[in-house]
């Protein structure tokens, strides 16, 4: 079963829509539709990539890491996004905590209503 806050795994594709490499990805929402559709985001162990104010680091030293289930130090990328069907994810590693996951919903929110 899939929910939100979730850290699933699956090939998330490139920008130019090719194939990507095996990645974490946090689950966001379950798209209103009749198909099993879900905005998730990518995670990537990359921490040169994180935009202040709008992406998240989620630390070895942080209370939700180990719940995680990543290997090491990730940046959560909110701005960059995908809709997939449930059936492509290869399992789940772990979830992030609420009010991690709160607070990045509202980074998303607020970046897009800018």
């Amino acid at each position: 079963m899939v929910q939100e806050g979730q850290i699933v795994l699956f090939p998330f594709p490139n920008t130019d829509q090719t194939r990507g490499k095996l990645r974490p990805a946090l689950v966001l929402r379950q798209c209103p539709s009749q198909y099993d559709d879900w905005l998730i985001c990518m995670i990537s162990s990359r921490l040169a990539q994180c935009i202040a104010n709008l992406n998240e680091i989620i630390a070895e030293s942080d209370s939700d890491f180990n719940a995680s289930g990543l290997r090491q130090a990730s940046v959560i990328r909110v701005t960059r996004l995908a809709v997939v069907n449930r059936s492509i994810f290869l399992g789940s590693t772990g979830e992030v905590s609420g009010n991690r996951f709160s607070r990045i919903k509202q980074k998303l929110a607020t970046w897009i209503l800018a």
